[in-house]
């Protein structure tokens, strides 16, 4: 039985934030569907889907911290995924140009043995430049668009559009650690002693 903190996500980039801080971490990706309920508020559907992911995986390994999470770009309160063809993803960054749009991440931490849970969102405001066509078309060439929400990545190629954030770097990233830090602290799944962060058993 593993002893480290399971991540219910495949984002590469959600992995290595948690790795950097040295905890030990085992990818195990949730079966939940990100599907959209009509009505629901963008805030409302990131914090439903992360704590589901948390849930969802941690019903398979109760004796494990989980970390869920989910995370959303918006636009005037609509909800951008991720791009499937490049003219999808044309539309989106056309939209973002020259825009102010709100990034949010719902995260979950839960072990479902010790009966504890808590669930939060954070939400990022980000401004892109005003992006020319030619831009816009070399940055979708290089394939970096395509599994992510909004169509780019701050970390990435995608640093090149972004003029300004108000907020959590990392929340855009695809995890507030910030914010998430304190909860597993508040929580009890990390330990902090002898200069070293760990997941407590």
């Amino acid at each position: 039985m593993g002893k480290g903190l399971i991540l219910a996500s495949r984002s590469p980039r959600r992995y290595e934030l948690l790795t950097r801080m040295g905890l030990d971490v085992e990818v195990v990706p949730s079966e939940i569907e990100e599907s959209l309920i009509p009505g629901e508020s963008p805030r409302d559907h990131v914090t439903r889907l992360a704590l589901a992911k948390a849930s969802d995986v941690g019903s398979r390994y109760p004796h494990r911290w989980v970390i869920g999470a989910d995370t959303i770009v918006c636009v005037n309160s609509t909800i951008l995924g991720k791009p499937k063809t490049p003219d999808e993803a044309v539309e989106m960054l056309c939209l973002l140009s020259n825009r102010e749009h709100q990034v949010l991440t719902g995260f979950s931490v839960c072990h479902l043995k010790k009966g504890k849970a808590d669930c939060s969102a954070v939400q990022t405001a980000v401004k892109v430049k005003s992006l020319t066509h030619e831009e816009i078309g070399w940055y979708i060439g290089t394939g970096e668009p395509f599994d992510k929400a909004g169509a780019y990545a701050i970390q990435g190629i995608g640093a090149f559009m972004i003029e300004s954030i108000q907020g959590s770097y990392t929340n855009v990233v695809g995890l507030p650690m910030c914010e998430l830090i304190e909860m597993m602290g508040r929580l009890g799944a990390i330990v902090i002693a002898h200069s070293e962060l760990r997941v407590a058993e």
